[in-house]
């Protein structure tokens, strides 16, 4: 039985939760059969109708004009089968909106100008917003006046000259080198070290490790099945390293096998994205760099910056990442281009000499 590869897709199948293929790095010793407790069938929860319920009520609740086209919309948005995160956007920045519209003393929608919109943009600059959060919302409310339009409830007019924001163009924050080093050299903890070193190695995002069932990994190959990305709706594959991999095992000898999560809290089913920001932010600031502006999201920026000085193909670390569009994985091109670095020391040093280079020629 050492090192047998389970026959079983169901890592429950006598071992438990655990995933397939743990019983050989473990001495061949297989885990005990586990019997869990029987539970009484219950209807599944379905989270994307519960959020619609819960928004329909604060919508008639509230005092927004046209509560029946902004319901109606929401309802469209939910037969669209659009995730949660997209349904919960959409509410918010239409309460936004029509609480807005409705201060300017209008009552109905079909009243809205282009200059409302415009004065809706205007108020959450004013806000301090930041430039995305900005277009997020605008966003939203020009999808809503196309359902609008689709319907018959607007003219066509109202989306001739639409308004455009310019976002600034960012670079992604990875970690520097030393500082993931000063980072894992103070992270003991079991738990939290599987986590950090899964995040550095793998490119997930923290939603989508702290959606990660056990079954979902594969040891034997070293990879992680992401059925679904958080942001995207994408599946893809993601694989992770020997460090990872030392680190995922000593979790897995010691985890709670009833749990169907990877990772989970003291006494719950799952771990939140709130206690992960804490735990990382509390081993930032142990190890002495709470100043560098370092996030949970740079361990993905740093997992990207690292293969490309490592020259992987920009369009493999593109479905690694699970981008959709190619110029959005160019973006850590431009942050860890060694071919430019190398070029302008090159000429620097060039200059630094006056020029005296035999080979050196300037091309036109």
């Amino acid at each position: 039985m050492q090192n047998e590869i389970l026959p079983h897709t169901n890592p429950n199948y006598l071992h438990g939760c655990h995933p397939i293929g743990l019983n050989g790095y473990f001495g061949g010793k297989p885990f005990p059969l586990i019997v869990k407790p029987t539970q009484t069938a219950s209807e599944p929860i379905n989270p994307r109708l519960t959020l619609l319920k819960r928004i329909l009520g604060n919508i008639f609740k509230g005092n927004f004009p046209s509560k029946k086209y902004f319901a109606q919309y929401m309802r469209h948005k939910y037969r669209r089968n659009c995730r949660p995160n997209t349904i919960r956007l959409a509410a918010t920045s239409l309460n936004q909106f029509l609480s807005f519209f409705r201060g300017t003393g209008k009552q109905h929608i079909e009243q809205i100008e282009r200059e409302d919109i415009e004065a809706f943009v205007e108020s959450l600059q004013d806000r301090g917003l930041k430039p995305r959060t900005v277009r997020s919302r605008l966003c939203a409310v020009y999808a809503f006046m196309h359902f609008l339009i689709d319907n018959k409830v607007l003219g066509h007019e109202l989306l001739e000259r639409r308004i455009q924001l310019k976002l600034p163009e960012q670079l992604p924050r990875a970690m520097e080198p030393q500082d993931v080093d000063q980072l894992l050299s103070v992270v003991s903890h079991v738990r939290d070290r599987a986590m950090i070193l899964l995040l550095l190695r793998t490119g997930m995002r923290i939603g989508e490790l702290l959606s990660t069932k056990v079954h979902d990994v594969d040891l034997n190959n070293q990879r992680i099945l992401i059925y679904e990305a958080e942001k995207t709706g994408l599946g893809r594959v993601v694989y992770y390293s020997d460090d990872a991999q030392t680190a995922l095992l000593s979790w897995l000898k010691v985890r709670n096998t009833f749990k169907e999560m990877l990772f989970y809290a003291q006494g719950r089913q799952s771990i939140g994205y709130e206690a992960s920001r804490s735990m990382f932010n509390k081993y930032l600031q142990k190890a002495e760099l709470s100043d560098r502006g370092y996030t949970l999201h740079c361990l993905r920026h740093t997992f990207a910056t690292d293969l490309l000085n490592a020259s992987i193909p920009l369009e493999c670390l593109r479905v690694l990442l699970g981008h959709t569009s190619l110029d959005v994985t160019r973006i850590y091109a431009r942050l860890t281009d060694k071919t430019r670095e190398q070029e302008y020391f090159t000429a620097m040093n060039r200059i630094l000499k006056g020029g005296s280079d035999a080979d050196y020629q300037c091309d036109y």
